[in-house]
């Protein structure tokens, strides 16, 4: 019986996944799906011996790898030449003629993600793997599961079958996905292209899978048994195996209509759901393709117009501030509207003061636009003739618009930022940062779950998390959460009323203040309170502690908005007291320097430092003279070999242990 449930689930959670991901025909809710889903997951857990090889639960990854293996590929997966303008075009249609005579063409929009080649063995997904250098790739399976778009077992019968497409990610996903970087402090993606290329590149597939990425499959490799003639067959043949494939291609009787088609898909571009770079024009009989052949780097049959960033010219009426969830300030474009690359544009991001200066942008002045990537409209120049005296210069406030805290521009970097921790505009990233595992810990409070609490009201700054227990009925019925997982977090929350006074001053994400240095302030200072009246002469005589990182602290305590959460902490009794003044440890490690390297079996990373630090040693993240002790486990890289010739005292993981006392087993 568990058997049969097991396949019934299986089918039907995938035909709801091809619907959803290829036809884009949405059957069913989130909500009933991701019940069906949980369903499948609870039987496979409880009988894993008939979960089956195209089981919609192997989409979620998780596994991960030290590394890829290398795949040779049988078919060189080529790159197409480019040409930049139709009468290039044409010279391309001149040479084909000349050695095939007249022929039909396909013309397809060319998706800007990684070209990634799939296999199938009698219907089954038995192996993916990037295109590298055309001959030879990394075998990127496990990644490509992930993606709900690529069957897992195909509707058609063939014995063996390779297909080449490319990966990307939607554009609304895209701009989410930065985002996420940004709230979390990691650098934004470039472009789509590298996001996908990133995604698909992590060691640790639930990475992958959590950055909802599609394909279109675009051709055939090769084929087992199948006889197919054209590229437009070969297209329609795929569909039927269950591929999402080139979307709205053309059939073109000659050039003249492939530029007809180019010109069409051109002015698609800005309400396409993916980025494109261009279109593609390929010869469409496969027969006429290996007459044609082609060169060492290059297929004859095939090439891609790439179409130039379309600009504009319009006025910038004013240049206004954008909070980020980390607080960085960013100026904005006001701009007269446009339309561009097929949608009406009225703002562009001017990224930071120094942008302005380089670009000499000003208020009122007339400027040339485009979409960076089709996607992020950008100010290319300003139009410096035009000006008639009207334009004023942009100045920075030195205080935060949303919350009136003071601004501060970061040492050595453009970014301005705003100090206020309740300030509403930066939520997001001090709530992630405060339940973070180095600082309060909160299992189960991750980014997802507090976007989601601050989007339903239930959170609006950091001390709201301990009021979410008066909340306990309405978050039980949330999509997604759960009895158990609720209650599992109502008491994460209130276990990490006690923890260390250290992780609660590295909880405020204060400026410089790093988890060593709260961890110093615990060992100097009796309470918070202490800490929060000292002064800078006072906090300078502390090892290790310069002018900025006490300068940052004064002023964290000075704002009206700290001392608003500290009083609200202390009504639900967050500890705010000591546990080690004055247990100065004289440790193994005094005043030695030591880096870590490569992966320890006994440790995490974070758990090697507290030993260190807890034997008064200090951790460096780079290797040089001062360097007193390399700590190594398997895989070291650079760092080992520096030390090396800088000939400096090697620890394995067994010397390690025995130094400080435990026992290698």
């Amino acid at each position: 019986m568990s058997e049969k449930l097991i396949k019934e689930l299986t089918d039907i959670i995938n035909h709801y996944n091809y619907k959803y991901y290829v036809l884009d025909q949405p059957d069913i809710s989130d909500f009933e799906y991701d019940k069906l889903l949980r369903k499948l997951e609870n039987l496979e857990t409880k009988f894993p011996e008939f979960a089956l090889s195209n089981s919609p639960t192997k989409r979620v990854g998780g596994s991960v790898l030290k590394g890829f293996k290398k795949v040779k590929h049988d078919i060189q997966m080529s790159s197409l030449s480019d040409v930049f303008d139709f009468e290039e075009l044409k010279t391309f249609d001149q040479r084909v003629k000349k050695e095939i005579g007249d022929c039909e063409y396909v013309v397809e929009r060319k998706i800007d993600g990684l070209s990634v080649s799939l296999e199938y063995q009698d219907g089954k997904f038995v192996r993916g793997s990037t295109r590298g250098d055309g001959y030879i790739g990394e075998d990127i399976t496990n990644n490509l599961m992930t993606i709900k778009s690529i069957p897992l077992k195909l509707f058609c019968n063939v014995k063996y079958l390779e297909v080449r497409g490319e990966v990307y990610i939607p554009k609304k996903d895209f701009i989410e996905l930065n985002d996420k970087q940004e709230a979390l402090d990691e650098k934004p993606f470039a472009n789509p292209r590298n996001a996908a290329a990133g995604s698909l590149r992590q060691l640790d597939s639930s990475i992958t899978a959590s950055r909802n990425l599609s394909i279109f499959v675009f051709n055939i490799q090769q084929i087992d048994g199948i006889a197919l003639k054209t590229h437009s067959e070969a297209l329609e043949y795929l569909k039927k195996c269950g591929f999402k494939t080139s979307p709205h291609y053309y059939i073109c009787s000659n050039i003249e209509q492939a530029i007809d088609a180019i010109k069409e898909i051109g002015e698609q571009r800005g309400e396409n759901e993916y980025d494109i770079d261009g279109a593609v024009v390929k010869v469409n009989d496969l027969l006429k393709r290996e007459q044609l052949g082609q060169t060492s780097k290059y297929p004859k049959w095939a090439t891609a117009y790439k179409y130039p960033a379309e600009q504009k010219e319009t006025i910038i009426e004013d240049i206004v501030i954008q909070i980020g969830r980390t607080g960085v300030l960013t100026p904005k474009a006001k701009l007269k509207a446009v339309r561009i690359a097929g949608s009406t544009i009225s703002n562009a991001t001017l990224h930071n003061l120094d942008y302005i200066k380089e670009k000499d942008i000003k208020i009122g002045d007339f400027v040339i636009i485009q979409k960076a990537g089709d996607i992020i409209p950008e100010v290319v120049a300003s139009i410096k003739e035009k000006r008639d005296g009207s334009q004023r210069d942009f100045v920075m406030p030195m205080r935060c618009p949303i919350c009136n805290s003071p601004v501060e521009k970061e040492e050595d970097k453009a970014a301005y930022r705003c100090t206020g921790i309740e300030c509403p505009a930066k939520q997001f990233r001090s709530i992630v940062h405060f339940t973070s595992r180095n600082a309060m810990n909160i299992d189960g409070l991750g980014p997802a779950l507090v976007d989601k609490f601050l989007k339903e009201g239930y959170i609006k700054t950091i001390s709201d998390i301990y009021y979410l227990k008066d909340y306990k009925e309405k978050l039980m019925n949330l999509e997604g959460l759960g009895e158990k997982s609720i209650l599992n977090l109502i008491n994460s929350i209130e276990d990490s009323k006690n923890r260390d006074l250290n992780k609660l001053i590295f909880g405020f994400g204060i400026r410089n203040i790093g988890q060593r240095a709260a961890k110093l302030l615990e060992l100097n200072f009796k309470n918070l309170d202490d800490i929060a009246k000292t002064s800078s002469e006072k906090l300078e005589e502390i090892d290790e502690f310069g002018h900025i990182m006490s300068d940052n602290l004064i002023e964290f305590f000075k704002n009206p908005q700290s001392k608003h959460l500290i009083s609200k902490l202390k009504q639900v009794n967050v500890n705010m007291d000591s546990r080690s003044y004055g247990l100065k440890k004289q440790g193994i490690f005094d005043n030695k320097i030591l880096v870590l390297t490569g992966t320890l079996s006994s440790y995490s990373r974070n758990e090697a430092k507290k030993i260190i630090e807890d034997n008064g040693g200090k951790i460096s993240s780079s290797v040089s003279k001062k360097t007193d002790f390399i700590v190594v486990g398997e895989e070291a890289g650079s760092k080992l070999k520096k030390a090396q010739k800088l000939n400096i005292k090697i620890l394995d993981e067994k010397q390690f242990n025995e130094i400080i006392g435990e026992k290698d087993d």
